[in-house]
């Protein structure tokens, strides 16, 4: 692909420009993940509280909506942020691939939308419907949420498995959107995606409860207020390591370099081991805890199976292994930690339908919400970071798409400001509504409400 601008950016503003998507994204995924999440669990303790009448429901599901208002609102101002960055900062991808990503973005604003119409109405209508009307005015936040969430995922699928055009003299034509957006990558990596999310809102909502718990707060209340999204999240866990399991052995075909920097692979070779931690330094990984034929196990089932090493593409294509590396290795053991705790739950409740007794129990679930977010960092850092220096795998590196513009770090400080700003008043905003009384939603509720 020919360089669509005469100037280059150095590399000081190459680095501030990645840093400053960085942030935004790491920033918004957050806030994300909510948008997809929380719908589902405020509607369901809704229902509830309408079939079963308990108060507590009812409550909880308002308590929530006005959260997920407020997470909403932020979201939005962070998700436009992101877009007017994909071309400020990365002009020349949008110039050479935009009518290739025109359509996921389209769908995309498209299930924002529906999104946004139905929340409003949600919100604003607890005593101006009939009950089980307003639960069924929710169930479209609850789709278009997720559907927001698979249209952009597609396109960050897209950027790692490209397709759906063709490449004449170094320009792209016979676009074909369609395939674009339902490109090889696209089934695991989105439903990677809205699984963490639910384990992000489920671990999270859940934490909060569990810590209030610890102070005492035994009530019932507090008790569905951690179980419901607890559980939610705890089911989704095993089925998140499993289709990452499968992700991780897609990119061995795929996208090899990636799963070498994963696992520090120098040279392509068969018996490779997985390598747990360490670092890699010199061509090698050290001071890792290796498992004997473990990576070409996991790959082809077969200790024989080779592995393409880093050595398999030129040394200006291959992405920085210790950051991919560390950051996969996080995921990983964080992944095991909250399924470790989710059978300790299971169990506890299998036997004898309550909590673990043990307060050590709550004290890691009342971690399990900040471990989730870790996690799904540390999953974009592999996704991200793995991918380089390519933005649009082995078609455009990161180097052509950036703005050639001067002084991109300017826009670096003022996002940073902007961010800072937001988490404050994110945060004080949602700590006032934890703090306030959990008494009756509105006036009109209990008429709406009662059996």
């Amino acid at each position: 692909m020919p360089d669509l601008f005469a100037a280059a950016a150095t590399p000081a503003d190459l680095t501030a420009a990645r840093m400053q998507m960085a942030v935004s994204l790491g920033w918004h995924i957050i806030i994300a993940c909510f948008g997809v999440g929380m719908p589902a669990l405020t509607v369901f303790v809704e229902w509830r509280g309408l079939r079963t009448g308990d108060d507590a429901y009812v409550r909880l599901a308002h308590r929530w909506a006005k959260a997920m208002g407020v997470l909403f609102a932020v979201g939005a101002v962070s998700g436009t942020i992101l877009s007017f960055e994909m071309g400020l900062l990365w002009p020349a991808l949008m110039a050479a691939y935009g009518q290739v990503l025109g359509l996921p973005f389209a769908l995309e604003g498209i299930a924002f939308f529906i999104e946004a119409i139905f929340l409003g109405i949600y919100l604003y209508t607890w005593d101006r419907l009939p009950r089980g009307l307003h639960v069924l005015s929710g169930l479209p936040v609850c789709v278009a949420g997720v559907a927001s969430a698979f249209f952009v995922v597609s396109v960050n699928a897209w950027m790692n498995h490209p397709r759906g055009f063709d490449l004449v003299n170094g320009r792209v034509t016979h676009v074909r959107p369609w395939q674009a957006l339902f490109n090889a990558g696209m089934p695991l990596q989105t439903l990677h995606m809205i699984l963490a999310a639910f384990m992000v809102a489920g671990f999270t909502v859940a934490s909060v409860y569990a810590a209030g718990m610890l102070r005492g707060r035994r009530e019932r209340y507090h008790r569905l207020g951690f179980l419901v999204p607890f559980i939610v999240a705890a089911v989704v866990t095993p089925f998140q390591i499993f289709v990452g399991d499968n992700l991780a052995r897609f990119l061995a075909t795929q996208q090899p370099p990636k799963l070498a920097a994963i696992e520090g692979v120098g040279h392509t070779r068969s018996h490779v081991p997985l390598s747990i931690g360490g670092l890699y330094v010199d061509g090698r990984m050290r001071y890792a805890i290796r498992i004997p034929d473990g990576l070409s196990l996991l790959v082809g089932y077969r200790p024989s199976t080779v592995v393409r090493g880093l050595d398999a593409v030129p040394p200006g294509a291959r992405p920085p292994v210790n950051p991919v590396h560390l950051s996969f290795d996080a995921m990983v053991a964080i992944g095991f930690g909250l399924l470790v705790l989710s059978a300790w739950f299971a169990l506890a409740w299998r036997s004898r339908r309550d909590l673990p007794r043990s307060r050590w129990f709550l004290r890691f679930a009342t971690l399990s919400g900040v471990a989730s977010i870790v996690a799904l960092e540390a999953g974009w850092v592999t996704t991200e970071v793995g991918r380089q220096p390519w933005v649009v795998w082995q078609h455009q590196r990161t180097a052509e798409a950036v703005n050639p513009a001067p002084g991109l770090w300017v826009g670096l400080i003022t996002v940073l400001a902007v961010y800072v700003v937001l988490t404050v008043a994110t945060a004080y905003v949602l700590n006032r509504l934890r703090t306030q009384s959990v008494g009756a939603p509105q006036e009109g509720w209990p008429e709406v409400y009662t059996p």
